[in-house]
């Protein structure tokens, strides 16, 4: 495809950007930011930021990874805008009603229902099959499951590579606050994760 080849330092026409670019980029911003009208100006926002920047384009990656990074830029600026700084809420230290997949009485005491035992991670890290169609559905579905500031507390972190106080800088959060909410998503999505994906007896994906 083209945006996979162009690999020069050379930009293609920026007019061929939208129908090259514009539903990834869109898709890409609305699981960050869950809302359809800030997706689109931040898309907006990305493509006239591109053509401003466009003598920095050195072509040692495609045309969409340029574009995208970009993008995530202009979504931590959507982020630091629009998160004033608040501490963690009842339901981002909780999670309770996120456990689904756990065995629960009266009080949970922290065994897993036979059904749902973890499985071994040792060998198989579920971010391995980032890039995989199928697993980022299941991704994506358990992301989508999760308060939102958890959600892209994680991203941030496990895919887009930023270091905590970058990511407290972006969500208006506290150190406490990031390691709480980190704790929580990894234990969601591990739980999900396995349940959906490495578990042979998983129920229907179409239940996330």
């Amino acid at each position: 495809m083209k945006e996979e080849t162009n690999r020069n330092s050379t930009l293609s026409d920026p007019l061929e950007w939208f129908e090259l670019y514009g539903d990834y980029l869109f898709a890409f911003a609305l699981r960050r930011v869950r809302e359809e009208s800030a997706a689109e100006d931040i898309v907006q926002e990305t493509f006239l930021a591109a053509i401003q920047s466009n003598n920095s384009y050195a072509g040692k990656s495609a045309e969409k990874t340029w574009l995208t990074g970009i993008l995530k830029h202009k979504i931590y600026d959507f982020f630091k805008k629009n998160s004033p700084a608040a501490e963690i809420t009842a339901e981002e230290a909780d999670l309770s009603s996120y456990n689904y997949m756990f065995e629960r009485t009266d009080e949970w005491d922290g065994h897993w229902n036979d059904r749902f035992a973890p499985a071994d991670w040792e060998n198989e890290s579920p971010l391995r099959h980032v890039e995989e169609g199928e697993f980022q559905i299941v991704f994506g579905s358990c992301l989508e499951n999760l308060p939102e500031r958890i959600a892209n507390a994680f991203v941030m972190r496990e895919v887009d590579g930023l270091e905590s106080a970058e990511i407290c800088g972006v969500l208006q959060i506290s150190t406490n606050n990031y390691w709480t909410m980190m704790h929580r998503a990894r234990l969601h999505l591990r739980r999900c994760i396995e349940v959906n994906w490495f578990t042979a007896a998983a129920p229907n994906r179409a239940d996330l």
